[in-house]
């Protein structure tokens, strides 16, 4: 092999590396979908329950579109499957990038790979039994009389996952905050002297993402802020250079 050709050789096997990991992703997102998609009407009418009990007896959804009964669940356990794979995603990414971190490096990322992907699923679980029922219950109340609730499946569908998105990502506070420290773009006292503008920010992350009433905005803004708060504490102790970073301002100040 000729002097020309072997600089080529790292990114080769790089590439043949990363190709088996997106592989083992596919099939294990595919392993669990399968199962997923025979149960895929139970699972939606699972989705589906913070909505129906508030809706008046008899009431029901409805389809709009002639596939829509098909296509919903089977797009509700396609997405549940990668929610469901999401830690066996990680490990392959976390494997993928492993061996160039160094060993401080990869002390820091496991744990927060491991709290990333808890925090996303406790974001979820907080919109799903929370803070959809109050959702529901306020907008069904606000109906005027005399107009139906009728809710088509695929709108609803859009509707929840971005509830669910919006606190599963605002649940990732903490490690944002961790991540922000550890490339030093900021120190945690500078975190904490902006926690006035943090919290009113939180409110108005609230009032964007959830309807208009006050119960829901501060249901997101309340975890919000005490994540910032959280956030702070985790990256005082898992970035110990941040607190020296921190004594050499206060001294040179």
């Amino acid at each position: 092999m000729t002097e020309s050709e072997q600089p080529e050789q790292p990114l080769v096997a790089h590439l043949l590396e990363l190709r088996d990991r997106l592989l083992k992703i596919v099939w294990g997102v595919a392993l669990v979908f399968l199962p997923l998609v025979i149960y895929a009407k139970e699972l939606y009418a699972w989705l589906a329950q913070p909505l129906l009990r508030m809706l008046p007896e008899g009431a029901s959804m409805i389809a709009t579109e002639v596939a829509s009964p098909f296509f919903t669940p089977i797009k509700l356990a396609a997405l549940v499957a990668c929610f469901v794979a999401m830690p066996w995603v990680l490990y392959q990414v976390w494997a993928f990038v492993a061996p160039g971190l160094y060993k401080s490096e990869r002390r820091l990322v496991v744990p927060l790979m491991v709290s990333s992907t808890l925090l996303f699923y406790l974001g979820i679980a907080f919109a799903y039994f929370l803070v959809l029922p109050t959702v529901f219950k306020f907008i069904v109340g606000i109906a005027p009389e005399g107009v139906a609730v009728m809710t088509d499946i695929s709108k609803y569908l859009d509707f929840v996952l971005g509830l669910f998105l919006a606190f599963g990502l605002a649940f990732e506070t903490p490690v944002a905050l961790v991540l922000l420290v550890k490339t030093g773009f900021v120190t945690p006292a500078k975190l904490a002297s902006i926690r006035e503008y943090v919290f009113v920010g939180a409110f108005v992350v609230g009032a964007i993402f959830t309807p208009p009433d006050v119960v829901s905005q501060i249901m997101l803004a309340i975890p919000v802020y005490l994540l910032y708060e959280l956030g702070i504490v985790a990256a005082r102790i898992l970035v110990p250079d941040s607190r020296e970073v921190e004594q050499q301002q206060q001294g040179g100040g």
